[in-house]
């Protein structure tokens, strides 16, 4: 895993994801909002389609954040080599400091059981006066 101009890179079987947090709005009520960004390209020599996400968030409360869902937002994307597929979302936060971590859920053409690629682990951190950004 390395960090490149604000991405995390993980890459599992040709499957590579990148990963970059933004904080939206530092305070919103009582919540930090983060966004994340995910790129998720395959290359591989085979048609491969994303089925679902474990993703995790934690807190430095302890506090636990969980997608554990099919699709991406009503999507089952079908990436061929060389394709990839982008992917945004937000995501409310008790706290200031939190890790995020997991992994998409991929089936192999040809293959009936899905296997798990892990998106890299990164660190959700508001500096103090730390001015919001927006996705991209």
């Amino acid at each position: 895993m390395a960090e490149t101009q604000d991405f995390w890179v993980q890459e599992s079987d040709g499957i590579v994801v990148s990963a970059r947090p933004v904080l939206v709005d530092e305070k919103r009520g009582d919540r930090f909002w983060w966004g994340y960004y995910l790129c998720i390209e395959n290359n591989t020599d085979s048609k491969i389609r994303l089925i679902g996400k474990d993703w995790r968030i934690t807190d430095e409360a302890g506090n636990n954040y969980v997608d554990d869902s099919a699709g991406f937002k009503g999507e089952l994307p079908e990436l061929e080599p060389g394709e990839y597929f982008e992917f945004t979302s937000e995501a409310p936060l008790e706290s200031a400091n939190a890790v995020f971590y997991g992994s998409c859920k991929v089936l192999r053409e040809g293959q009936n059981e899905p296997h798990e690629v892990r998106i890299p682990t990164f660190n959700l951190s508001a500096a103090k006066n730390a001015r919001p950004r927006t996705i991209n």
